[in-house]
C-alpha cells in the first residue's frame, strides 16, 4: 500500500508527540499501559439511537439482554454551540424530561448494566467541530461524564469531522485534560475513537485523529472501527466477513506504528484489546452490502480469536425484522432489512466475557437479566412526585405515565384499575411499563402561568413549527419540532413524546 502523504498538520502533530512525550504526562500513560488489566475480554455493546422514535427501551431486559449499551449521539445545541444536546434536539435536563434519559439509565444499572456515551455522529456536529473555546469544551465534556457517571465516552468522528483538523486537535487536547483531571480525582475514563474504515485500513484523516490522541496524551481505551458501507473499497468477490477481517488486521498495524512513533509500543495481546468492530447490521447505507447473520456468527468468533477489545453493532434500533412486504433494499432506522428474530444480531453478539468491573468505577456484571420488578412499599408524595401517583380509580390513556412505590410506570394502551407492574399474575400482559426508579432530585414539574394574550391560544386544526409558542389554560408551551392536533397537555402519540413543552415567558 502506498504511504498516506504527509500534510503540514500531520507533521505538527508529529512534533507535538515528540515533544509532549518528554513530559509527565506521557508517563502517566505510558504507567497506565503497564498496569492496565488484561484487555483481552472482549465486551458487547450495540449502539442505540436515543432520540431515535419510537424510542428503544434499552433499559428493558426483555427488548435489550447486552450488559452494555453504546448511547448516542451527543452533539453541539444548535442554540449553543459549546452546549451538549442529545441530537441536537434536547439538551441534557430536556432530555431527562422528554426521554427521562436520566430515569432509564438508572433502570438499566439497577439491573447491572451500564451505559458509554457517545459523542458526535455522522449528523450534526460534534462539540470540538462547533466549539472553539478550549475551556467551554472541557466543561461541555465534563458535563455528560458528569451527569451520567460515565467511566467510558466513545468519539464517533466521521463526515467533515474527520476533515477538520483544528477540530480533531481541539477535541484531543479537551479530552486529555477531561481525562486526566477524573483520574487526579480517583475516577477511571476510558476514552474510545470511533473512525470510518476500508478493507485497507484507517483513512489517512483517521490515523491522524489517531494521532492526535497520542499526541495530546489521551491514554485510548481503544479505536472502534465502522466496519460498514464499503462500497467500492470492498474488492468484488470479498464477502462482507472477509472485508471485516481486512480492516481489523490493516487497522492493528496502523495502531501498531502509531504507538511504536508515539514510543509506546504495545504487546500483540494490548494491541489487540485496543481495537473494536462495528457493523451496521442487515442491509447497510451502501446497499451492495449486507451483513448477515452468517457474518454476525464470523465476527463474535473472530473477535474472541482475536482478543478485540470490543464490539458493537449499528444499532439496536435496527436489530428487527422488517414488516411483511417491506422492501428490503431500502435502509431503515427500524429494522436490519434481513430475515432474522428480534434481537437476534445481539444474541449472537452477546456471548462476550465482558468489560472487567471492580471498585474503581466499573459496576458489577449482572448474572442473569431481571425480567419482573418487585414494587417495595416506598411512600409516594404527590407534592414531589415528578408524575401523578397512580390511583385505582383513575383511567390512563397509552404514553400516561405514573408513580408507584418510587417507580415510574408509562401506559402502553388504556387501562383503568390495573396496578402497575411487569406481569400480571394470571399471565396476562400488563398494560403498563417500568420506565425506572424516582430519583433523588425528582420533582414535581413546575408550570408558569403568563398573562392573557401573552402567546395565542392552542388551536388543534393549526399547524405549528418548531419555536411556536402557544398557551393552554393559561400556561405556555414551546413547539420542539413540526406539530398539528397534538394536546400540548397530553402524554404524546404512545411512541414519542409530546412535541410540545412548557416554558416561562419570554
Amino acid at each position: 500500500m502506498t504511504p498516506p502523504r504527509w500534510s503540514a498538520g500531520r507533521v505538527a502533530v508529529a512534533v507535538l508527540v515528540v515533544l509532549g512525550l518528554a513530559g509527565g504526562g506521557a508517563v502517566e500513560v505510558r504507567q497506565h499501559l503497564r498496569e492496565a488489566p488484561a484487555l483481552a475480554a472482549t465486551w458487547y455493546a450495540p449502539y442505540v439511537d436515543v432520540t431515535l422514535t419510537p424510542h428503544h427501551a434499552f433499559e428493558d431486559p426483555e427488548v435489550n439482554g447486552a450488559d452494555d449499551v453504546v448511547l448516542g449521539f451527543v452533539v453541539a445545541d444548535p442554540g449553543d454551540r459549546c452546549a451538549p444536546s442529545w441530537g441536537a434536539a434536547y439538551d441534557l435536563d430536556a432530555a431527562a424530561t422528554a426521554l427521562d434519559l436520566d430515569r432509564r439509565i438508572a433502570r438499566y444499572r439497577e439491573r447491572g448494566g451500564d451505559v458509554i456515551v457517545s459523542f458526535g455522529g455522522a449528523a450534526n456536529d460534534e462539540l470540538a467541530v462547533a466549539c472553539a473555546d478550549d475551556d467551554e469544551l472541557v466543561d461541555a465534556y465534563r458535563a455528560v461524564v458528569d451527569r451520567y457517571d460515565v467511566t467510558t465516552i466513545d468519539l464517533d468522528v466521521e463526515g467533515e469531522a474527520l476533515a477538520d483538523t483544528a477540530s480533531i486537535t481541539r477535541r484531543a487536547q479537551a479530552l486529555a485534560t477531561v481525562q486526566s483531571t477524573a483520574r487526579r480525582a480517583g475516577r477511571d475514563l476510558s476514552v474510545w475513537l470511533t473512525l470510518p474504515v476500508a478493507p485497507s485500513g484507517l483513512t489517512s484523516s483517521g490515523v491522524f485523529a489517531v494521532e492526535a490522541m497520542l499526541a495530546a496524551e489521551v491514554d485510548l481505551g481503544g479505536v472502534n472501527v465502522m466496519t460498514m458501507s464499503y462500497g467500492a473499497s470492498r474488492p468484488s468477490g470479498t464477502t462482507m466477513a472477509a472485508a471485516v477481517e481486512a480492516s481489523i488486521e490493516a487497522t492493528r498495524d496502523q495502531l501498531d506504528a502509531a504507538y511504536r512513533a508515539a514510543d509506546l509500543p504495545l504487546d500483540a495481546a494490548v494491541l489487540w484489546g485496543k481495537i473494536g468492530v462495528t457493523p451496521m447490521i442487515g442491509v447497510n447505507d451502501a446497499v451492495t452490502d449486507t451483513f448477515t447473520l452468517a457474518d454476525a456468527r464470523t465476527l463474535r468468533d473472530l473477535a474472541r480469536d482475536r482478543g478485540l477489545g470490543r464490539v458493537s453493532i449499528w444499532s439496536a434500533n435496527r436489530d428487527a425484522p422488517c414488516r411483511p412486504r417491506a422492501v428490503t433494499a431500502e435502509v431503515s432506522d427500524h429494522c436490519s432489512g434481513v430475515a432474522q428474530s428480534s434481537p437476534a444480531f445481539s444474541r449472537t453478539l452477546d456471548v462476550m466475557p465482558g468489560r472487567p468491573r471492580d471498585g474503581a468505577g466499573h459496576r458489577t456484571r449482572a448474572a442473569t437479566a431481571v425480567t419482573a420488578v418487585t414494587v417495595p412499599s416506598v411512600p409516594d408524595d404527590p407534592a414531589t412526585s415528578p408524575y401523578p401517583v397512580w390511583e385505582r380509580e383513575a383511567t390512563y390513556v397509552e404514553g400516561t405515565k405514573v408513580v408507584l412505590h418510587g417507580r415510574v410506570f408509562a401506559a402502553l394502551w388504556w387501562t383503568t384499575g390495573d396496578e402497575p407492574r411487569t406481569g400480571a399474575a394470571d399471565g396476562a400482559p400488563s398494560p403498563w411499563r417500568l420506565v425506572g426508579p424516582v430519583l433523588p432530585d425528582d420533582r414535581r414539574p413546575a408550570t408558569t402561568t403568563v398573562p392573557a394574550g401573552t402567546f395565542p391560544e392552542w388551536d388543534p386544526a393549526t399547524e405549528y413549527r418548531a419555536g411556536a409558542r402557544v398557551v393552554v389554560a393559561g400556561v405556555a408551551y414551546r413547539a420542539r419540532w413540526w406539530t398539528r392536533g397534538d394536546d400540548p397537555t397530553g402524554p404524546g402519540d404512545g411512541t414519542q413524546p409530546n412535541p410540545w413543552t412548557p416554558v416561562a415567558p419570554s
